[in-house]
């Protein structure tokens, strides 16, 4: 347990009343504005609300979809615009002969059209979380290459003034133990691509750009901690500072990493941190206040000019997840519910983002969203008892196995070994099944350390206990932590939107199962990202 300061620290966190405009007026932000739903307005009129009812002054896309950049283009030439590029598209960027062909043509099939008609398109996000939670090796090594393509491209194709920048999440630092100036990269990431990148957004003024959600790493002793409501702090002795904020103090790990690195320098970009209104029946801590208070704290820090305690006065590139709820996402409630405007475009909560004399709409929805309560949420115990995570019947047994060789990394598989207490049933999907749990369970009951690429799923009957499922769950807990206890005070977080790919935060490896005849010993190249040893990059 992290020491607290005492209580008359409390008020050095107190959240304005009146939402993120507080006292310092109507203050820009950026949104993530997807497109999951089947009931989201026309963009043409999501871009000229943006664009004349608010102070929002960037839209983050989630790809290059034509009909948004039009959108923009004609009715919101103002708004910046970050425009996403899949993550299956940078392998060909980074091929040494023609990779600056193959991004030329992107950029020329995506981009070129709609800037010319007006779209002010100012970031190119490669990819999306490239180096985790779950790596793959070729995008790992092709991630750096196709940045620097892109960078070339956009030059060539006379768009020089849009930056390249890639979203991580917050699981690149090594485990911090919940203090900031602990801050480091994981190691095994450092000198092959994370220097290189940096020295990369240095000497083109991109930003290194994170996506923080405290809402991920919260419980009830931390749930004040979190939203930025009085608490009584986290003391750093090395720098001598109190976080009053979880979402500070995650972004002054950032920085400290960098600036070992010599890389202090380069600016921080937030490319989704938010906290949804609703979420599974019981959970605590969320809601219209939650959100609300998180999120107007969120916007005082990047945009009003407070700052963090390490980076007093600057202001960072911030986009909300998410503009609007969306409806069609899978996974679990809270998913759906991260939007900030109803799709009448009357704000869920107030959050200063409306300008001044502005009408949310000319069509008030009849049933708006009811305004958030003046007393915040009591806190309980934290969510997340009573769940457990098992393969999805009808699994390929070849990608179960490969959830076996990923998870054994990370939690102790000796259980599920000859002679092991849960070694039968002796088959892929009770193993499978052990393990993903194990995994589960010691990163703190996110349904998102579930989906292992569709093959798992959250259930909330004990497994176990399921005559028909026969899997033995005793419970796992991985050998190094990210947290300090389940969903704790940890700095680490990962993200919750359109995203790519499952979000499971890495502790450091444990390689006890890469000894031969254990479950893990399958195939070398597993047996290398097991040990965390970075393959050779070719495209340098």
């Amino acid at each position: 347990m992290l020491p607290l300061l005492p209580l008359l620290l409390l008020a050095a966190a107190a959240v304005h009343p009146d939402g993120a405009a507080g006292q310092q007026g109507q203050l820009p932000i950026g949104v993530n504005y997807g497109a999951n739903g089947d009931n989201l307005p026309a963009p043409a009129d999501v871009a000229t609300f943006i664009a004349t009812k608010t102070t929002i002054n960037r839209v983050k896309l989630f790809d290059a979809n034509p009909a948004f950049l039009s959108a923009f283009a004609s009715n919101a030439p103002a708004v910046a615009l970050a425009v996403s590029i899949p993550n299956s598209a940078l392998p060909s960027f980074a091929d040494k002969s023609t990779g600056l062909d193959a991004a030329r043509g992107w950029v020329r099939d995506n981009l070129s059209a709609h800037v010319s008609a007006g779209a002010n398109v100012t970031l190119l996000m490669a990819g999306n979380e490239i180096l985790g939670p779950v790596v793959d090796p070729n995008l790992m090594v092709a991630l750096v290459p196709a940045m620097r393509r892109l960078a070339q491209a956009l030059q060539a194709e006379n768009l020089p003034s849009v930056r390249v920048t890639t979203p991580h999440y917050l699981g690149i630092l090594a485990p911090t133990g919940g203090i900031p100036s602990n801050g480091s990269f994981r190691p095994e990431l450092t000198s092959k691509v994370l220097v290189p990148m940096l020295k990369f957004l240095n000497d083109t003024g991109s930003p290194l750009m994170v996506n923080a959600y405290p809402y991920f790493s919260y419980n009830a002793a931390t749930l004040n901690y979190a939203v930025f409501r009085p608490n009584a702090g986290v003391w750093d002795p090395a720098n001598k500072l109190n976080y009053t904020s979880m979402f500070d103090a995650q972004m002054d790990a950032i920085y400290t990493a960098m600036k070992k690195l010599g890389f202090g320098g380069v600016q921080i970009a937030v490319g989704e941190a938010g906290w949804p209104t609703k979420a599974e029946a019981g959970q605590v801590g969320v809601g219209p206040e939650e959100a609300r208070d998180f999120n107007a704290g969120m916007i005082r820090v990047c945009s009003g000019g407070k700052g963090t305690p390490l980076m007093p006065g600057r202001t960072f590139e911030t986009y909300v997840f998410s503009l609007f709820d969306e409806d069609l996402k899978p996974g679990p409630v809270a998913e759906r519910n991260f939007g900030i405007f109803n799709t009448d475009f009357t704000p869920k909560y107030d959050l200063g983002l409306l300008r001044q004399g502005a009408s949310a709409s000319p069509n008030p929805s009849p049933n708006p969203s009811p305004k958030p309560s003046p007393n915040p949420s009591p806190n309980p115990s934290p969510s997340g008892g009573g769940k457990w995570c098992v393969a999805k019947a009808g699994a390929n047994a070849s990608d179960l196995q490969n959830n076996i060789n990923y998870a054994c990394g990370y939690v102790d598989c000796k259980p599920i070994q000859s002679g092991g207490a849960c070694f039968d049933p002796n088959n892929v999907q009770s193993h499978a099944s052990y393990v993903m749990n194990s995994y589960y369970q010691a990163n703190g009951l996110h349904d998102y350390d579930c989906d292992f690429k569709g093959t798992g799923v959250v259930v909330s009957s004990d497994p176990s206990k399921l005559r028909e499922l026969q899997i033995c769950l005793m419970t796992g807990r991985s050998k190094s932590r990210q947290f300090e206890g389940s969903r704790g005070t940890s700095l680490e977080s990962t993200s919750s939107s359109s995203r790519l790919g499952p979000r499971q935060r890495r502790g450091e490896a444990d390689t006890a199962g890469l000894a031969p005849h254990t479950s893990c010993i399958l195939m070398s190249d597993t047996h290398a990202l097991h040990a965390l040893n970075l393959i050779h990059l070719p495209y340098y």
